[in-house]
Order: structure tokens, then sequence, then C-alpha cells
């Protein structure tokens, strides 16, 4: 039987608000080159459009037999589901970092518990957007590993070392809140069981820098009655230019009978915005007895509507009653 190969690529990338640690999977790790100033959990490069810098990474194995990796650098992203940073495929199209920097080496094989530093030079181009370009330069490791059964799963493990170039120019910080929608959980009969609420919303960064949002949630109930106020914790880390993230947000305890605004803002450096969107929460009982009485309402209406409508009968005029002729009454015959 043929086996059917799903191919699963594991990145580990270095943390941002870690110390300086290489990024590590347990096996090897890749890292910047230490300058004599200190030791860097991550590249932070900064260029002018046109000009080139030249950097060195790090690749350190920490198994006991040799490995070789294939070594490139990737534009970055936020995953729209959580907004994780991640990265590009080598099979992927780069337009930014990762058509940029170009590694001495395009393969590298490291000894056993051994490093090896890997010249790597980045051109920007005459043309390159001012702002936050970021990506990483990634060790991967093109052996697959191959499981058992007739669905396989094959295992591709890489490790990258995160890049933040920043081109010179203008900046503009700016964020949006887009797509607001709140979804309501009701109970069948109103007081047996619970009422929840997802919130759904879009963070999108229209900027050209990186920002590290914050969001805040409030919602707004009849005659302005304070429901829900919180700041946000499912948020990302930290949002890249022009990327979108997807993200929802739990209302546990919802109002079961109430009409009102939810309203998100988000900020951030130097920038700011909100968006809202309506709500109208009802129990299903209620709703259902509501929909009959305004449909038995409309029907009674129409009906009446109707009868109103319809030509009475008209009346036909009554003939006149012909006169019966009267006999003529004799008179008495006079006797003799």
């Amino acid at each position: 039987m043929r086996k059917l190969y799903v191919l699963v690529l594991g990145l580990l990338l270095a943390a941002l608000a870690a110390p300086a640690h290489a990024a590590d999977n347990g096996s090897w790790s890749v890292y910047p080159a230490a300058t004599r100033i200190a030791a860097r959990p991550y590249f932070y490069l900064s260029a002018d459009p046109g000009t080139t810098v030249r950097d060195k990474v790090v690749v350190a194995n920490k198994t006991g037999a040799p490995l070789t990796f294939r070594l490139y650098a990737a534009d970055a992203y936020n995953t729209v589901r959580d907004g994780g940073f991640a990265v590009k495929t080598v099979h992927e199209k780069q337009r930014g970092v990762g058509a940029w920097a170009k590694p001495a080496k395009t393969r590298v094989t490291v000894p056993a518990h051994g490093k090896v530093t890997v010249p790597f030079t980045l051109k920007v181009p005459e043309g390159a957007e001012p702002g936050d370009h970021p990506g990483a330069l990634v060790a991967l490791d093109e052996h697959i590993d191959q499981g058992d059964g007739s669905l396989a799963l094959g295992v591709q493990r890489a490790v990258a070392a995160r890049l933040y170039l920043r081109v010179g120019g203008p900046t503009l910080p700016a964020i949006a809140v887009e797509n607001v929608h709140v979804a309501h959980h009701q109970p069948l009969v109103p007081g047996l069981g619970d009422s929840t609420a997802t919130i759904s919303y879009t963070l999108h960064n229209t900027g050209n820098v990186t920002l590290n949002p914050k969001v805040e949630l409030r919602a707004e109930g009849l005659f302005g009655r304070t429901l829900l106020a919180r700041d946000l914790t499912r948020i990302p880390a930290e949002l890249l230019p022009g990327q979108r993230v997807k993200l929802t947000e739990p209302w546990r305890d919802a109002p079961q009978l109430d009409w009102g605004d939810v309203t998100l803002t988000a900020s951030a450096q130097h920038t700011r915005e909100s968006a809202s969107a309506s709500f109208f929460s009802l129990p299903w009982v209620v709703a259902l007895v509501l929909l009959v009485v305004v449909v038995v309402g409309v029907a009674l209406h129409l009906r009446a509507r109707r009868d109103r409508a319809r030509p009475s009968a008209p009346v036909r005029p009554s003939r006149p009653a012909v006169p019966t002729p009267s006999r003529p009454r004799s008179s008495p015959s006079a006797r003799p």
C-alpha cells in the first residue's frame, strides 16, 4: 500500500523578549555572531536604500554526529490565526529580507559538538520602502523523518535567528481595528444555562514599523450601562508592518436580554484607533414568542385589509307594487 506523506516544518525562532540566548531546538542552535560589545539574541540592523550591510551568523551542533543544513534568509509574517512570528519556507517567494540577504554558503556541515560561523551580506535595493522589514536566517535540516502507517508524517526541522531590518526614511506607526462582530450563544430558556458571546475582530498594521499593540474592550448596554471593560491579553506581542491578524475574545456571562455596542480600541506608540459593533441579545423562547405574535398580527392585519377592500353586494331597488283594481260595490237594489 502506497504511503501518503505529509511534510511538517518545525521552526524555532529566538524570542524577542528573551535574554541573549540562541534559537535552540535541543539539537542545534542559530544566533548572531557576538560583537565586541556583547552577545546578541537577534539581528537588529539599519541601512539606507542602496547600501549593503555585512554580518555573521553562527550555527552550532549540540549532537554527537555531524549535521548538514540548508542555510537561507526568509521574510517574516504574522500567522493569521494567533499572530505568532513566522517565516516563509525556502520554496516560497521572498520579497524583503529573504531576497536581500545572501549567506556566503547555502549548505553547511557542522561537526559534532562544534559550530560554524557563516558571513552574509544584505543588499538593500535603491527603491526599498522605508521602515521595518523583519525576517530571519534559517538553518534547515533537509532530512525528512518518516513515520509508520498508511499516513506517514514527514517532519523537517529548522531553527532561525530573527533579523529586524529598518530601512532609513520616514516612519509611520498606524494601526486599525477591522471587522468587529459579536456572536451570542443563548440558552434555550432564559435563566436555564449560561449566556456567552464571542467577539471577533481583525488587527491591521497599516503603517511601516513593527508595533507592540494593546487592545481595550468595552461593552455598553441600554442607557449607557457598562457591561464589560478590560484590557485584552490574547493579542500578538508584535504586529509586523502590513500584517492582519484575526482574533477572538470570549465574553462570559454576556447579557441574555440587552441592546448595546461593543468597542475595541487598539493602541501602540503614536497611534490609537477604535471600532465598534452593535449587538442585540434575545433568548430563543422570547424570540420565538415574539415571532409568533408578529406573524399572527401581520396575518390579522392583512385579513382586515382584505375585508375592508372587498366590495359590498349592490342593493337592487324593489319594484313598485301594482295596485289591485277594486271591484265596484253594487248598491243594494230597491225592493218594490
